[in-house]
């Protein structure tokens, strides 16, 4: 396809192959996820696994699944099913796990067993934060009043109905009274039978009915 620009060849072989690391900028996010992750004491800070077990099938190490953890925290990436996606085919997380792709359920277990550790290690970035003074003095205030809405019919207000309502305020002012609406009839107001009279009543037809026999 003439005058488009045009990708390399999938078959193409090269003589010097790019390294994983010429893919990351040097500017990007995830390599002072890597620096920081590094420089954690983990047993220090409560993660399980940090010493490997003698026997039985090797496990991985709790910085990689912190590494993948913070990444879909950066990212807004929390199904631990996506993460295990992600880490076959993202390119940041290839370089930031050396292409190792745990299972869902890995990631899962994870993040269930080291709650406590993951909030520690939140706290460290926070005080590093504050050691590097990324942080201003300034203030800042966040309203959290909460009002109870209240949508009625007779409770929200349209403009046409702030025209009406301006309107019969300047005939009130003007002196014409209002024309007044009458009152519904209410059951309560309606007349009713007294329960003798109505007992009375139900006595008198079984007598007739009774005579009749």
């Amino acid at each position: 396809m003439k005058r488009f620009i045009e990708g390399e060849d999938r078959t193409q072989i090269t003589l010097l192959p790019e390294c994983l690391d010429d893919y990351i900028a040097e500017d990007n996010p995830i390599r002072a996820v890597e620096v920081f992750i590094d420089e954690l004491d983990l047993g220090t800070l409560g993660f399980a696994g940090v010493a490997p077990a003698a026997t039985g099938r090797p496990s991985y190490h709790p910085a990689v699944l912190l590494k993948l953890y913070l990444y879909g925290y950066l990212n807004r990436i929390q199904s631990s099913r996506r993460l295990e996606r992600e880490a076959q085919r993202n390119v940041e997380l290839m370089w930031l796990t050396g292409r190792l792709s745990p299972d869902f359920k890995t990631i899962a277990d994870f993040r269930r067993d080291n709650g406590l550790a993951i909030r520690n290690v939140c706290r460290e970035f926070v005080l590093l934060c504050r050691r590097l003074d990324l942080f201003s003095q300034s203030i800042v205030a966040i309203d959290g009043s909460k009002f109870k809405a209240v949508n009625a019919h007779d409770r929200n207000f349209t403009q046409a109905k702030l025209d009406r309502a301006a309107a019969v305020r300047g005939i009130c002012a003007s002196g014409i009274s209002r024309p007044k609406k009458t009152p519904k009839a209410t059951p309560s107001a309606m007349p009713r039978r007294d329960h003798a009279t109505v007992w009375d009543g139900r006595a008198k037809a079984q007598a007739n009915a009774a005579s009749d026999w």
